[in-house]
């Protein structure tokens, strides 16, 4: 398993009853999570003097109580800056597991010693597009929502990457990669985090289990004679790692060589020492 855990600003202190207890900074939320079956016991005292939990309703989605919480404050994961707040489905605007991920494609980047090229699908609040930018990669930010990549803006100017070779767009990810492979525009790495369902800017539907594979293949057509990294993360799904691995390894690997890893992601849990899986990611490199 990949772990987060190069985190100062954000801990997962305590995992009990479906919830998980969390550090944000200088706040403590109470967020679900179902995967969290292993233990009915809350023995941290922060579990009673949380700033916001989000209850989960037996009808489908559910709501926030706040107890002193700001609408907004930000959190630092070395040199980056995120900016969080609460909003609708229990989320804050950043997946601290995704961090692992961040440090691997960046390291690459890092040592690439050439102009790289990145492209981020299904972009959402730019975490993976600032850090790709903060280790010197030019990036292509594409997510469906004028929101997302507003918020993801933000993070870059909290990041002092306000200058940085970013290029924002919303767009529908599919149409955006068929455009540019008619451009004959190229990417050195490509980054995606699919929903398992959504919809484009002009209602386009898209359900992972049909659309993913095809993406993929369709994706390889952008990539450079000589490209870094690919890397597709899968959290909201029952997407295995194997299933991942299997997918690029038929796309890319047979294309470009190089090898492919794919395992779980996760974040530490203080209290117990255990790991608190968060998804899958599959990532390949020449």
């Amino acid at each position: 398993m990949w772990l987060a855990d190069g985190w100062k600003d954000y801990e997962v202190i305590d995992s009990s009853c479906g919830e998980k207890l969390e550090r944000w900074g200088d706040y403590i939320l109470v967020r679900p999570d179902p995967q969290v079956i292993w233990d009915t016991e809350k023995k941290d005292k922060r579990w009673r003097t949380m700033n916001g939990h989000y209850h989960r309703s037996s009808k489908g989605g559910g709501e926030w109580e706040f107890f002193d919480l700001p609408k907004q404050w930000q959190i630092h994961y070395k040199d980056l800056t995120f900016n969080l707040q609460p909003f609708s489905f229990k989320h804050t605007g950043l997946f601290p597991e995704q961090a692992t991920n961040w440090d691997w494609f960046s390291d690459k980047i890092k040592k690439a010693n050439r102009p790289v090229k990145v492209l981020n699908l299904f972009a959402y609040t730019g975490g993976a597009t600032i850090a790709a930018a903060a280790a010197g990669a030019s990036v292509t930010h594409v997510d469906a929502s004028k929101g997302m990549v507003t918020w993801a803006k933000e993070n870059a100017r909290s990041s002092g990457l306000e200058e940085a070779p970013i290029r924002w767009l919303v767009d529908d990810c599919v149409k955006f990669v068929e455009r540019e492979i008619r451009r004959g525009n190229q990417y050195d790495g490509i980054i995606m985090d699919p929903p398992s369902y959504g919809r484009g800017p002009k209602g386009e539907i898209w359900k992972i289990e049909e659309k993913i594979h095809p993406f993929i293949q369709l994706c390889t057509k952008i990539l450079s004679d000589d490209p870094l990294f690919f890397l597709i993360n899968s959290y909201t799904t029952g997407l295995q790692p194997a299933v991942l691995s299997y997918m690029m390894n038929v796309e890319i690997v047979k294309k470009f060589g190089g090898k492919v890893e794919a395992g779980e992601i996760g974040l530490p849990v203080s209290s117990n020492g255990l790991v608190l899986p968060c998804g899958a990611s599959g990532r390949w490199e020449k």
